[in-house]
Formats: C-alpha cells, structure tokens, sequence
C-alpha cells in the first residue's frame, strides 16, 4: 500500500503533516479521522477531516469537518 503526504487544515490537528494511506488513485481517503492529541496528557477525541485539494506532486490538504468524543466518529 503505498502513502500520500497530506497537510491538515483547520480544527486541532492545523497545519500537521503526516504520511496516510493512498488510493489507487494516488489520492488520500475521503475522510480521515485523526485522533489527537496521541499522548496522555489530554481526553482523547476524534477529529473528523475530508479530503480537499492537491497542493503538488504527491501532496494533498484535509480539511477539518468536526470533533467528536473517542470512539464516535465512523
């Protein structure tokens, strides 16, 4: 399976950039639920993001849509 880069935008995670996982189309997922903070010492919450626009070879943004509790978002 091969990565993309994406650059999420908005929402808790702004301006993280990480590795996810590519379609056969070389784009990112539709969404990406994103839990934040990974550490402990914060709640843990799900931030939903949807796929947005490619910003140049092999890079794309995620824009945030909305946070839920751990374990909420599908």
């Amino acid at each position: 399976m091969s990565e993309v880069t994406v650059r999420f935008v908005g929402g808790p995670a702004h301006d993280l950039v990480r590795a996810v996982p590519a379609g056969a189309d070389g784009a990112p997922p539709d969404r990406w639920v994103l839990r934040h903070p990974e550490g402990p010492a914060a709640p843990e919450a799900d931030h939903l993001y949807e796929r947005d626009r490619p910003v140049g070879e092999g890079s794309w943004t995620m824009r945030y849509v909305r946070t839920d509790p751990h374990g909420m978002t599908e």
